[in-house]
């Protein structure tokens, strides 16, 4: 039985904003106040420990949402680690200022190009449907985490997974005591992952699902929405979603030549028009991936005015 995606997004999600809550033993997570079409209730920014505490994902430079972390620490406590998984300015915008207010490092993969496929290594420009936006390019850890490093304190131990395909730099933390990973973008429960190029790229991120595939953590929680309770059918779904939409847009093709947009407006027709230019931007990590294999073609640099057809 494949399960629907209906059955695995908990679109009820309605935590307060601003607000610390319990998510399980030590961990409390705080929801940023930046609600939008493509971050749903908000960012979901996590504090992990009792008195040696790091703050996963600090979220958007907002001044209420930094003295919501700030208010939430115990005086007896202290933030000890800033852990980032990936430079999206909704995830990582406020570290810098953490950091000068507590003294603690800011760790992550590296900054916003770090781990960026090296297909893209010279593409810049992805603006027209909103490729490249919310990249923070302004973002430096003060020091680089690898897949594997772990970060420990005297109540927690924090191993970093790299997880590219949503964004080159993009780290999933798995707790260990929890039985738990922080995923970041590359699995969420409301949605399916953006893969916007140059940061995006579809190959990167199948391999993360099938790293992810291997992972025995039975609790997923996400950068935005609800916590993850069957991870493991959250993944598959998100392959099968993938290889879908990929015989859709060769399906799209045949005997065309057509652009992304107009292959995104056709495959995504039940998605309101304001979210066509980021449907766009997936299926034109598609098209660029199925490029790659040499399954399709374009009639000159494949760019978001680029025609695309079959091989």
């Amino acid at each position: 039985m494949q399960l629907s995606k209906e059955s695995l997004f908990d679109l009820d999600f309605d935590p307060p904003v601003g607000y610390p809550e319990t998510v399980k033993n030590s961990l409390k997570r705080i929801v940023a106040p930046n609600a939008s079409p493509m971050t749903f209730r908000g960012t979901n920014t996590y504090l992990l420990g009792t008195n040696s505490i790091a703050v996963i994902d600090p979220g958007p430079d907002d001044p209420t949402h930094l003295e919501a972390i700030l208010s939430t620490i115990p005086k007896s406590a202290e933030i000890t680690e800033i852990l980032v998984t990936h430079a999206h300015t909704d995830h990582s915008a406020a570290s810098a200022k953490l950091s000068k207010l507590t003294g603690a490092p800011v760790k992550a993969f590296g900054d916003h190009v770090a781990g960026r496929n090296p297909t893209y290594a010279d593409w810049s420009k992805f603006d027209e449907y909103g490729g490249g936006k919310g990249v923070d390019s302004s973002f430096r850890p003060d020091s680089k985490l690898g897949a594997g490093d772990k970060i420990r304190s005297g109540e927690w131990t924090v191993e970093a997974i790299w997880t590219p395909g949503h964004f080159g730099n993009h780290l999933c933390f798995s707790w260990h005591e929890g039985g738990a990973i922080f995923s970041g973008d590359i699995l969420m429960g409301w949605s399916t992952t953006l893969i916007s190029p140059p940061d995006g790229h579809i190959g990167d991120f199948m391999n993360s699902l099938d790293i992810l595939s291997l992972r025995s953590e039975s609790l997923y929680l996400p950068g935005h929405g609800a916590p993850i309770y069957d991870p493991q059918s959250m993944i598959a779904f998100q392959a099968r979603h993938r290889r879908n939409r990929e015989s859709q847009i060769l399906k799209k093709l045949v005997g065309k030549n057509l652009t992304a947009r107009r292959i995104a407006e056709s495959v995504y027709d039940d998605v309101a028009a304001h979210l066509i230019p980021a449907a766009t931007c997936n299926v034109f990590a598609h098209l660029l991936d199925l490029r790659e294999r040499g399954l399709v073609k374009s009639n000159g640099r494949p760019d978001f005015g680029a025609k695309f057809s079959l091989s």
